[in-house]
């Protein structure tokens, strides 16, 4: 399976996953970004659970309906754009906001603005 994310990020969604049990209000800026080459779909992702594949983040199928919820890591292995790539990393994306904020533009929007 594709690595989608460093040992770091692992560690920060981790962190965050943790943080949120114990925090309903928790609202953290995105660790990580993923998205198809070929496609318009997008996810931010601010955590992960301590199985290492269900994250939590903004999710964006290029469908003008972002919304928050859960993705498998696993799942998105198998992924393929229509011109059969796979999904990749942003590796440039840095965080300027909370995944509140992502998600209220991306509602505004129709689709995530990063």
């Amino acid at each position: 399976m594709m690595t989608f994310i460093t040992d770091e990020q692992r560690a920060q969604l981790l962190a965050n996953g943790r943080r949120s049990i114990e925090d309903e209000g928790f609202d953290p800026p995105p660790v990580v970004k993923l998205f198809t080459p070929d496609a318009g779909a997008t996810w931010l992702l601010t955590e992960i659970d301590g199985d290492g594949d269900r994250c939590f983040g903004l999710c964006d199928l290029g469908q003008g309906f972002p919304e928050l919820g859960y993705v498998s890591l696993h799942e998105l292995a198998m992924l393929r754009g229509p011109l059969g790539l796979p999904i990749e990393r942003d590796l440039h994306f840095r965080a300027d906001k909370t995944i509140g904020a992502y998600a209220r533009e991306a509602r505004l929007a129709g689709r995530i603005v990063a």
